[in-house]
């Protein structure tokens, strides 16, 4: 959780005013009683308001002094989470998945709007607690963000344009926003003038 705790910070300050201002309105907007802080009711209202789903573990997780309700500060951690598309869950224990975690590549590749994508913590896909379709190859998070850059350098470059959509669905898996991915596609256009052949990258392709 303190890997999300550092990016939920960073994420923040570096949000324009008006975004700050926005995530103020959120806290201000889930504080029902105006106490200046928010306890489990608060935020079991507030995520249910938006058909958001509700892990009573995760308020636990975000409570980080123990002391059963969050403050602006641990507040951000939640707010982080829901607009990076970060609120993602184990599908074999349920669990909040706060730190590493593998994915099925092809769920998350398929351009299929119907297949969601599949993901479990460390310790299931480690300890073989799940099931899913026999001989998919699994990817930790940040490995499939690799992948993910490799596979559009790689496309021809008439075909970029689609394999950027089928990213643009399935990257929140990885945490990406928004913003993130319009660098991601100017990165590909810088790099098309190098040919189709043309896919640089650091990372290894399993």
């Amino acid at each position: 959780m303190e890997e999300i705790r550092r990016a939920a910070g960073a994420y923040y300050e570096n949000l324009p005013d008006e975004e700050k201002r926005n995530a103020r309105f959120s806290f201000n907007e889930m504080d029902k009683n105006k106490d200046g802080k928010i306890n489990l009711d608060e935020y079991v209202a507030y995520l249910k308001k938006d058909n958001n789903t509700v892990l009573p573990s995760l308020f636990t997780a975000l409570d980080k002094d123990g002391n059963g309700t969050l403050d602006f500060d641990e507040a951000i951690v939640l707010y982080y989470i829901m607009q990076s598309g970060r609120a993602i869950i184990c599908q074999s224990c349920k669990t909040f998945l706060a730190g590493a975690y593998f994915t099925c590549s092809q769920c998350f590749f398929n351009d299929d709007d119907s297949v969601s994508t599949f993901d479990v913590c460390c310790d299931c896909y480690g300890g073989k607690k799940f099931r899913h379709n026999d001989g998919h190859i699994f990817c930790d998070n940040y490995t499939l963000l690799c992948r993910s850059r490799s596979a559009t350098q790689a496309a021809p470059i008439q075909k970029r344009t689609k394999v950027l959509n089928i990213l643009k669905k399935g990257l929140q898996v990885a945490g990406i926003t928004s913003s993130d991915l319009e660098g991601i596609s100017t990165d590909i256009g810088d790099g098309i003038g190098d040919g189709e052949g043309s896919s640089k990258s650091n990372c290894s392709i399993m």
